[in-house]
């Protein structure tokens, strides 16, 4: 089966090889997730809140690219700098995913550099 890569109008320039979300099939991969613009400055620095937002939306922008919705997720790998940023993530990613929530899991993680506070990962089923 092949795949096709996915990469929505205005992404981050990836820090390392690899395309915002792959598609194979009716499953859509979406790498981490860091908190950045189209140009790669962070956005919300030290506001938990504000990076967890821009992360989101982005996940939204590379489903969306793919033919599907966050209503589509199924499952969301989130990782966080300090865990007593969880409740203030939780608040944010409950505003995105009230209804029919996707499976998930939460660890604290030592993430790719020290500014970025989470990331976040998804599969979607279109």
């Amino acid at each position: 089966m092949s795949h096709e890569a996915i990469i929505p109008t205005g992404s981050a320039p990836p820090l390392a090889p690899y395309s915002p979300g792959v598609k194979v099939g009716n499953t859509v991969y979406v790498s981490g997730v860091l908190s950045m613009n189209e140009v790669g400055d962070i956005v919300g620095a030290d506001d938990i809140k504000a990076q967890t937002r821009q992360v989101i939306e982005t996940i939204k922008s590379v489903v969306e690219t793919a033919g599907g919705s966050l209503g589509d997720i199924a499952f969301n790998q989130i990782f966080l700098a300090d865990l007593s940023d969880y409740a203030d993530m939780n608040e944010v990613y409950a505003e995105y995913f009230s209804n029919n929530p996707p499976a998930r899991y939460c660890i604290r993680a030592d993430l790719v550099k020290p500014e970025f506070l989470v990331e976040i990962s998804s599969t979607a089923h279109i």
